[in-house]
């Protein structure tokens, strides 16, 4: 591997109009590698810092010059000569040039752009694809795609408080069949909308965000479309949440999913989500309850962990330490993976690390501010992770990590595999 001899940095247009930065890195051969960092809206106390400029007269305040010129008068020098494919060494490097637990020097998006954009290097350095740099020659499973079909909370300007509704492809062939269903329940959803004279304008992920009678009413909607697209829900397609608990929770208690019902304690959701479980093919649900009740999480697990996956999202943050705490705590059975919340490519992997030795699920995950780039499709693949969750299957910053896994299904042949396939027996995968 040749020594990176070059950063370059710009700032650049996420999926929601606001500014996100992106890196290119240049190695003495040649080799080049870009990536852009997302941006989430709904985030967790404990993630790591994004830097933002504050500037009200350039982009509302939300402009990244400030993470453009880290790049290139304090990182650029300082990983300047390392060697492109030593990756521990180049994030061990930005971590202590940063020197804060959030990366709130630097700033987590520039670190994070760095780091990918070597990684991306790297691979390009070796002539071999993300997916084969990163995960090795047996990097050969696609993951079952989560697709957020109908999105409410602060992903959408509607009265739905659960923040996505995701129909899950847990029992067809192939990722290539995998896309398709969700597609084709995508499609369905909004003829049932349309019929009933409701909205199908989307909201951040591309879901749809129609006004309801009821969260409950979201669930009954997807079994539907899901009927209609000509599957079985629960057998070749499953269902999905990410409530977002934080965002319902003030003080000790909740909003309630149950419209009239006031607010509740986490034992009162807990049996809420259990009767949802009774009633519809929920396989997963993700930020059941807020990011601190440790508590709640523990009981929640109690009740359902042998059920369905209980995804900690803003509980765990993406970081090795959190996860190891639910673990001794028993919250939870599985991470969301987004590599922005920590920072770097390296404590990504050590957190997937982390969560399989434990026997945790992991879901690879994007943001609600997005862009075209596809590093977590080759995440997903080269950590044999199995769940990715990449918005609907519509808009170009969703559809690319889509369409780059369906490239990778394709190059691999024979050769893939297909996480949700009954040929392919995985741990948990029944969750």
């Amino acid at each position: 591997m040749s020594e990176i001899t070059r950063l370059d940095a710009v700032e650049i247009l996420d999926s929601r109009a606001r500014p996100t930065i992106a890196v290119e890195c240049v190695t003495e051969s040649g080799a080049r590698g870009r990536a852009a960092g997302p941006s989430g809206a709904s985030t967790g106390e404990h993630e790591a810092h994004e830097l933002r400029d504050g500037d009200p007269d350039r982009y509302r305040g939300q402009g990244v010059r400030g993470a453009v010129a880290n790049v290139h008068q304090r990182i650029a020098p300082a990983v300047r000569g390392m060697e492109v494919g030593d990756q521990e060494a180049i994030d061990r490097r930005l971590v202590e040039l940063d020197g804060t637990e959030h990366k709130s020097n630097l700033g987590a998006n520039a670190i994070l752009a760095v780091s990918m954009a070597a990684a991306a290097a790297a691979a390009a350095e070796a002539d071999r694809p993300l997916y084969r740099e990163l995960g090795g020659p047996d990097a050969t499973l696609l993951p079952v795609p989560q697709l957020n079909i109908l999105n409410g909370g602060v992903h959408a300007d509607n009265n739905v408080d659960v923040q996505e509704f995701m129909v899950v492809p847990v029992g067809v062939g192939s990722f290539a069949d995998a896309v398709r269903a969700g597609a084709e329940v995508y499609g369905a959803l909004e003829d049932a909308l349309s019929e009933r004279g409701l909205s199908t304008a989307v909201g951040d992920e591309g879901g749809f965000a129609p006004d309801l009678d009821s969260d409950e009413a979201a669930l009954e909607l997807l079994v539907e479309a899901i009927g209609a697209a000509g599957y079985h829900p629960g057998e070749e397609v499953a269902i999905a949440l990410d409530v977002a608990a934080s965002e319902l929770y003030d003080g000790d208690v909740y909003r309630s999913l149950e419209r009239g019902a006031g607010s509740v304690g986490s034992v009162g959701l807990i049996g809420v989500y259990e009767r949802w479980c009774d009633a519809y093919p929920i396989v997963s649900i993700e930020d059941g309850l807020a990011e601190d009740d440790w508590e709640g999480w523990r009981a929640l697990t109690g009740r359902l962990g042998e059920r369905i996956r209980l995804v900690g999202d803003d509980l765990f943050v993406t970081s090795a330490e959190r996860l190891k705490r639910g673990i001794e705590r028993g919250a939870a059975n599985a991470i969301l993976v987004k590599p922005n919340q920590i920072g770097t490519v390296t404590e990504t992997l050590r957190a997937i690390a982390t969560a399989r030795e434990a026997g945790y699920g992991q879901v690879i995950s994007h943001r609600s501010g997005e862009t075209e780039d596809t590093f977590i499709a080759d995440l997903a693949v080269a950590t044999d992770a199995g769940r990715i969750k990449t918005g609907a299957p519509a808009r170009g910053e969703r559809t690319a990590k889509y369409n780059r896994l369906l490239w990778i299904e394709r190059e691999l042949g024979e050769g893939a595999r297909y996480a949700g396939s009954p040929a392919v027996e995985r741990g948990g995968e029944t969750r």
